[in-house]
């Protein structure tokens, strides 16, 4: 693969853990609350690359930033968890 690629193995090697990461972290996603999960993705652009604050989210849902910033804490949080705990086989 890496000849056919004509790339260093470090880098191929990078993208596919990258790619696998990403695919498991869809995969568990769903275990957030709608709220959790929107807010991480205006937090960190998922859907289209476009970043919002804190203080940006929370005008969109009037709530306080400190609030969204608690809702980002916890599902953050939650992910580390599900996904950490997915290093052991299930059951």
């Amino acid at each position: 693969m890496i000849d056919v690629l004509g790339t260093a193995p470090d880098v191929v090697g990078e993208a596919v853990e990258s790619l696998c990461e990403q695919e498991r972290l869809n995969r568990e996603i769903h275990r957030l609350t709608a709220r959790e999960k929107w807010v991480l993705e205006m937090r960190f652009g998922l859907p289209d690359g476009s970043r919002k604050t804190q203080r940006d989210i929370a005008k969109i849902l009037g709530i306080s930033r400190s609030y969204v910033s608690r809702i980002e804490k916890h599902a953050i949080t939650k992910l580390g968890k599900t996904l950490s705990a997915g290093d052991t086989p299930h059951k």
